[in-house]
């Protein structure tokens, strides 16, 4: 008897090719058969007819943390997510010496911007080496989980306090052996960054980011003593000579997989890519569904708000009278009265989300590809012959979520759609688990599917086949997670069964449900009829159904 059947759905099997109608028997935790089926079954699902997907896999998430408490691993998990990554941009908390691990809570709290609180209450930190940390969180989930060994954390483990100069010869062979061990033990990768905005709370820039070619070579070769792990590599060089050099002597040296973060749009990057898989050698820039951007609102991290003095007097209020504050004409004439805060001493960066009104968009309809002529606060002042602050003080009153895009945006999305399209490119990004207070990227497997591959009407769309696949086989692959991603025999029993028409992003919103009080943006979806992991069914009509059947993934350990 089958384990579970599921009868006359829309496969879109992951692989890239033509939706069809099918049959899909499961059995032991794995797909035997595709096709039509007439067998018992412990359990059928009538699929009506609806989407038939593999579950999504993410391969860049920040969870490191959230999942000593979170067996859920949430907001992930209602978007269709049923393996995640984490370990990304260098950031982790293994391997750690006792007694130092503040330092790296407070570097992940700078760059991903995780409550420190949550951290320090969430996390038993039992453990020092990086196979301690795995079997610390070897534990049920509602999904698969991996890692990667974060170059903060080796770095701080071998140099002490002196992660921040140049390692010695000494702490360079240091760092491979430990790498050769972490990977030995099961991590999927090595992850590092080299980005300009990864900085700890006193401005320096994170340790390694400036670590030399003879470092990051040292370290890759601790690749070569097994036959699996992928390289990440943030970088804001990746025009440079000299970069590009190390990365490629890197790629022949270990023969293993690189991706790397980059922009949307022309790169030397992309022809690089390009002129290597000519030669047999694997590089795979990650791009996001949408460039960099913040959701800014009154409980957000960043609040435009925040910029005048009237309202520092009310943002320690609760929410409703923050509102009605808002609503008020007297304060609000306070408002436009006052002499806004200088923020440039804090970065451009920070200057421009707070002040730069032509390019903050109201997310009215949740679109995240706004038209400045349409949507800005600027844009909608000019139309209504109102002042731009009336305007924002609105938005706010209203609960409606601000979005800043500061990656490249010429108003549309056409460049992310084209560095989506490119065959080397690999979908990641999300972020899941980082950013609580500025945005929840998890949610972009449904804004995939639902927008992209759906609603979009200011440029083109993308095949659904081929957004699955991108968002399945494609990204396991990139880790060597061989035996997930497609709906065909012999292959894991991860899957999501959709009602596609009724897809749909729920309204971004903050909770306080992180260890200590520690608050989040959460986003909800409409339109999973069913996640399944390892053949159980974990999320039925988007509520969970207690089963826990995910498990850590040691890297080697799956096969094609």
């Amino acid at each position: 008897m089958l384990d579970l059947l599921i009868k006359n759905a829309r496969v879109v099997d992951g692989t890239g090719a033509p939706a069809f109608v099918a049959d899909v028997a499961v059995q032991d935790g794995k797909i035997v058969e595709v096709g039509t089926i007439d067998a018992p079954a412990r359990r059928e699902i009538d699929a009506d007819g609806n989407l038939l997907t593999p579950g999504f896999v993410d391969i860049h998430t920040h969870f490191d943390g959230q999942v000593c408490w979170d067996k859920q691993v949430t907001p992930s998990c209602w978007h269709g997510v049923t393996t995640v990554v984490m370990g990304n941009c260098g950031v982790g908390f293994a391997p750690v010496r006792p007694g130092t691990h503040e330092k790296l809570v407070r570097i992940m709290e700078s760059v991903e911007d995780i409550p420190g609180s949550a951290l320090n209450d969430g996390i038993t930190w039992n453990w020092e080496t990086f196979a301690e940390y795995l079997d610390a969180i070897d534990t049920p989930y509602v999904m698969d989980i991996g890692t990667q060994v974060p170059h903060v954390a080796l770095r701080h483990y071998v140099m002490g306090d002196r992660c921040y100069d140049d390692a010695t010869r000494d702490d360079m062979d240091q760092m491979a052996a430990l790498t050769e061990g972490a990977l030995k033990a099961g991590a999927l990768g090595f992850s590092t960054s080299r980005f300009y905005g990864h900085v700890d709370p006193d401005g320096n820039s994170i340790p390694g980011t400036h670590a030399t070619a003879e470092e990051m070579k040292t370290i890759s070769k601790a690749f070569k003593s097994v036959d699996h792990g992928t390289i990440e590599i943030i970088s804001d060089y990746l025009q440079d000579d000299d970069e590009i050099a190390w990365i490629e002597d890197i790629l022949r040296d270990t023969g293993r997989t690189v991706t790397s973060l980059t922009t949307a749009g022309p790169s030397r990057v992309w022809r690089e890519a390009e002129r290597l898989e000519r030669e047999g050698l694997t590089w795979r820039p990650q791009v996001g569904a949408r460039p960099a951007s913040i959701l800014m609102m009154l409980e957000g991290t960043i609040n435009p708000m925040k910029r005048y003095p009237s309202y520092r007097k009310i943002m320690g209020l609760p929410l409703d009278e923050q509102v009605e504050w808002l609503r008020d004409p007297e304060f609000r004439a306070n408002v436009l009265a006052d002499e806004p805060i200088d923020y440039s001493k804090r970065g451009a960066d920070a200057q421009r989300f707070m002040s730069d009104f032509e390019h903050m968009y109201r997310m009215d309809d949740l679109s995240y590809e706004p038209s400045a002529e349409q949507n800005s606060i600027a844009s909608i002042a000019r139309r209504e012959g109102r002042h731009h602050l009336e305007v924002l003080m609105d938005t706010m009153a209203d609960r409606i979520p601000l979005l800043f895009l500061f990656g490249r945006y010429h108003d549309n999305l056409n460049e992310q759609v084209d560095a989506i399209r490119h065959p080397l490119s690999a979908f990641g990004l999300s972020d899941g688990g980082a950013h609580c207070g500025v945005l929840c990227d998890a949610s972009v497997p449904t804004y995939m599917m639902s927008y992209f591959a759906r609603d979009r009407r200011r440029g083109d769309t993308l095949p659904l086949e081929f957004i699955v696949h991108k968002m399945t086989q494609d990204s396991a692959r990139l880790y060597g997670l061989n035996d997930r991603g497609v709906i065909a025999a012999s292959y894991r029993a991860d899957l999501n069964l959709i009602d596609f028409d009724a897809l749909e992003l729920e309204t971004p919103r903050m909770v306080y449900d992180l260890p200590g009080g520690g608050k989040r943006l959460i986003q909800g979806a409409k339109g999973y009829l069913a996640t399944i992991c390892g053949g159980a069914v974990t999320f039925e009509n988007g509520d969970a159904t207690g089963e826990m059947p995910g498990r850590l993934i040691r890297g080697g350990a799956t096969v094609p």
